[in-house]
């Protein structure tokens, strides 16, 4: 640089910025404050803070719902809880109702079924007789059958039985007159055997 000697050095260009060159209020601005909680000096202690609040203004109307619906205390979640006390109150009216005396009852006959006792046999009147006159004869009842397949209580033997000659597969049938291989469509490959894969466009 050149310039006019100022004593025994000469003035050069700085190598970086200087804050006199711009117009501040000074460095002692930019370093952090160490009071209040917002912006304090991370390098220094913050001490607690407390905040103060005024007074919560009265409300406008009462949230409750009147001394009426008030709970007593001894009910609980799970029901009243009080302690055991007795009621004091009048005799109950009984009313009279005429019931049987002792005399009334029989219990003579309770004691065979409380008591063991010897068996008695009791006396009745004789039956009115039976008309034998009434009875089925011999012939009314019918025996169960010997012979064929169902017997009662005899083994059957084998039994075969005798049919007339049939027309469906028979010896007479008119074989002309079925269907031939051409007759029944063709079976696809993909049924019984694996199938190939298909594209389409």
């Amino acid at each position: 640089v050149e310039g006019a000697w100022v004593g025994t050095w000469r003035p050069h260009r700085p190598r970086g910025l200087i804050s006199a060159q711009f117009t501040s209020p000074g460095p002692k601005y930019a370093i952090p404050g160490t009071t209040g909680h917002l912006a304090h000096n991370p390098t220094k202690n913050k001490a607690p803070a407390y905040t103060f609040r005024g007074a919560n203004p009265p409300p406008a109307h009462s949230c409750s719902p009147g001394p009426c619906y008030y709970i007593q205390p001894c009910v609980t979640r799970t029901g009243e809880h009080v302690a055991p006390a007795q009621h004091i109150r009048g005799r109950p009216e009984i009313k009279t109702v005429v019931t049987p005396g002792p005399s009334d009852y029989s219990a003579e006959a309770a004691s065979k079924h409380v008591f063991k006792r010897p068996p008695e046999q009791p006396m009745a009147f004789r039956h009115k007789e039976v008309n034998a006159g009434q009875t089925p004869g011999p012939g009314t009842y019918t025996l169960p059958r010997l012979v064929g397949p169902n017997t009662a209580y005899t083994r059957a033997s084998p039994c075969y039985s005798m049919a007339g000659r049939r027309k469906h597969h028979g010896l007479a049938e008119d074989l002309t007159k079925t269907p031939g291989p051409a007759a029944f469509p063709r079976v696809g490959l993909d049924v019984y055997k694996t199938r190939a894969p298909t594209y389409t466009m």
